[in-house]
């Protein structure tokens, strides 16, 4: 069946329950929260989803491969139980610019670790359309399927030309296709320093912009059958939420 699904981040308890609330009580298109684990906010994605759960049944949290010891027990196994989290995301992740204790833990080896210890957790992998080659990308998307991957988030898109490429090159595996708004000049320099993301030639950095190809994907997703996943970080939610699901503009 396909889902839609809201990436929150979770800056604090607070913030975080009242975006909840005007996805839940506003956008019942939405039926899956997924939460990252940024390691500059104090709340951890398998913390945050205690309070998501309250809301969605279908909680992801996101799990930095590079934080956990792959010779020590999955330490968040209790919780994940108590809560009934039953799909998680892993990454990598990138190491932290403060000094903390890492692993040598690719996403991988978790990915791993986690279907054999627990059979019945969904495990999705990310998929990075930016980072290399179309083929070297296939061929780790391969190696992640090897290792028990159940499917995908991808980095967001920004060029429907490039999404229905790789949803022909993806056809038959579960896939959430990433869309997020990009609104200043000063995030589309993050985007293509930091993600390498090359952004089509009728790109603008608008919010009028961001909600018509928001639209368009979740046109596409729904005519492939395709789950989708907002990512609205530096955006006013509700706005986006509104332009997204609401009547087209005239």
């Amino acid at each position: 069946m396909r889902r839609i699904s809201i990436e929150l981040v979770p800056r604090s308890s607070e913030s975080l329950q009242g975006d909840l609330e005007l996805v839940k009580s506003g956008f019942p298109q939405i039926d899956t929260v997924n939460i990252p684990n940024l390691l500059r906010f104090e709340l951890r994605s398998w913390d945050a989803c205690r309070l998501v759960k309250k809301y969605y049944q279908r909680a992801i949290p996101h799990l930095r491969a590079i934080d956990l010891d792959l010779n020590s027990p999955f330490p968040f196994a209790d919780c994940f139980a108590e809560l009934g989290i039953e799909e998680v995301l892993v990454l990598t992740g990138d190491p932290p610019q403060e000094m903390r204790m890492i692993y040598p833990t690719d996403s991988i080896a978790l990915i791993k670790k986690l279907k054999r210890e627990f059979s019945k957790l969904k495990v999705y992998a990310a998929f990075d359309q930016y980072r290399a080659s179309m083929r070297v990308e296939y061929d780790y998307i391969q190696r992640k399927l090897d290792a028990g991957a159940d499917g995908f988030f991808t980095q967001p898109f920004y060029d429907l030309r490039l999404l229905e490429i790789y949803a022909e090159m993806l056809e038959g595996l579960e896939v959430f296709w990433g869309v997020s708004p990009v609104t200043s000049s000063k995030s589309v320099t993050y985007w293509e320093a930091k993600n390498h993301v090359i952004f089509p030639k009728k790109f603008e950095p608008t919010l009028a912009w961001n909600i018509d190809f928001a639209r368009a994907a979740l046109e596409f997703t729904s005519k492939i059958n395709g789950h989708i996943y907002f990512m609205p970080i530096r955006t006013n939610l509700q706005a986006f939420l509104d332009g997204v699901f609401g009547p087209p503009a005239n």
